[in-house]
C-alpha cells in the first residue's frame, strides 16, 4: 500500500503487481474497477484454458500486460495465454522509504515500491518503480531483452474504471486529431457500438447507422465493443463535476490507446451480466487478437538483442474540493 493524505493505492505483488485500488480520499471513492469475481489465487476444478488463465483470477484494477495482448496465440514456439504472462505471476518487490522512514525494513509509509519480474516463456525482465507524488502515482519502467536475438512483444497498461466512480455521462477527453481504429469484427454476438472503418475522435459512425460520441460513457446495457485510438499521449476521464483521473504516457513506446467497454451486455461467461467497466489502456500494439497478429500488422514492439527500453507514465487525480 502507498498512501498519503490524498490517495491510497493498493498493489498485489503476488499477482502481477496489479493495482487493485486507487482511492480518492477527498471524495471517498475508488476509481479502479473491481471484478465481481473478487480476488482469487486459483480456481479449483476449473478446466485448463488459455483465456480462463487470465479471467478466472482477474480482480479488476490495472495490470501490466506483456508479452501478449488480448487473445491466446503462438509465437516462435511459445504458447501464450490471454494477456500473458506477467499479470499472472508473483513479482519481487522492495519498498522505497520516504523521508520519515528510518530504514527499508521499518517503513510504515513508504514513498514508493520497486517491482521486478522475469518471464518464463520469453527472455524478458521488467523493473517497475512506482512513486506516490501528491495527488498521483508516477511510474518508471525498464523492459530488458535478456537474449542475444531480436524478439517482438506487446506491452500495455490494462487500466480499467468501474463503479462507484464510473457512471453514464462521464466524459473522456483526448488531444485533438486522434484517429479511431475500430476492431475489425464485433467482440459480442449481440452487436457493437462502432461501425468498422477508420474515423476521428470523438464522433464516429455507429452500428448499424448514425453516429456515436465515444467521449461520453454509455448507459448500462449498451453493446460491448473495443476500438483502438492513435495519436494520444494522455487522457482524462471525469465526472460532471470535474473529478476523475488524468493519465499521461510516452506514446513513442505505447502509441495506441485501447478503449474497451463492457456494459452488462455479456450475460454468459465471464461476466454473467455483472460487469459495468471501461478500459482506457495505453499499448505498444494492436489488436486484441494477440502478438501473432500484431507481428503480422507491423505494430509489435521490437527489441534488439539485449536491448533495454524505458517507459514513464503517470496517473493523477483531477478536481480539488470546492
Amino acid at each position: 500500500m502507498l498512501e498519503n493524505e490524498h490517495l491510497r493505492a493498493v498493489f498485489l505483488p503476488d499477482k502481477g503487481s496489479d493495482l487493485v485500488e486507487l482511492f480518492d480520499k477527498a471524495r471517498g471513492i475508488d476509481l479502479a474497477w473491481r471484478s465481481p469475481m473478487g480476488r482469487r489465487s486459483a480456481v479449483p476444478g476449473g478446466a485448463p484454458d488459455p483465456v480462463a488463465a487470465f479471467l478466472d483470477t482477474y480482480p479488476g484494477g490495472w495490470q501490466e500486460v506483456l508479452p501478449n495482448g488480448g487473445a491466446p496465440c503462438h509465437y516462435r514456439g511459445a504458447a501464450l495465454s490471454q494477456h500473458g504472462e506477467v499479470s499472472g505471476v508473483p513479482w519481487a518487490y522492495q519498498l522505497v522509504p520516504g523521508s520519515a522512514c528510518a530504514s527499508r525494513q521499518e517503513c510504515s509509509q513508504p514513498e514508493g515500491v520497486i517491482f521486478t519480474v522475469e518471464t518464463a516463456r520469453f527472455p524478458l525482465r521488467v523493473t517497475k518503480t512506482v512513486r506516490l507524488r501528491g495527488r498521483g502515482l508516477e511510474f518508471a519502467e525498464e523492459l530488458a531483452n535478456l537474449a542475444p536475438v531480436e524478439i517482438e512483444v506487446m506491452w500495455g497498461q490494462h487500466i480499467t474504471f468501474g463503479e462507484p466512480f464510473l457512471a453514464p455521462g462521464h466524459r473522456i477527453r483526448l488531444p485533438s486529431g486522434v484517429t479511431v481504429l475500430p476492431h475489425e469484427t464485433a467482440i459480442h454476438p449481440a452487436g457493437r457500438r462502432v461501425l468498422p472503418g477508420r474515423g476521428t475522435w470523438p464522433a464516429v459512425a455507429a452500428f448499424p447507422e448514425g453516429t456515436t460520441d465515444l467521449s461520453v460513457v454509455p448507459e448500462r446495457g449498451g453493446p460491448s465493443d473495443i476500438v483502438y485510438l492513435h495519436g494520444a499521449s494522455w487522457y482524462e476521464i471525469t465526472a460532471p463535476d470535474g473529478h476523475g483521473l488524468r493519465v499521461d504516457w510516452d506514446a513513442s513506446v505505447l502509441p495506441y490507446l485501447w478503449l474497451w467497454q463492457e456494459l452488462g451486455a455479456t450475460v454468459d461467461y465471464p461476466w454473467w451480466g455483472r460487469a459495468y467497466v471501461l478500459g482506457l489502456e495505453p499499448f505498444s500494439s494492436y489488436p486484441t487478437d494477440g502478438l501473432a497478429e500484431a507481428v503480422r500488422n507491423g505494430t509489435a514492439l521490437r527489441l534488439d538483442p539485449y536491448e533495454r527500453r524505458t517507459l514513464e507514465w503517470s496517473a493523477h487525480l483531477l478536481g480539488g474540493l470546492s
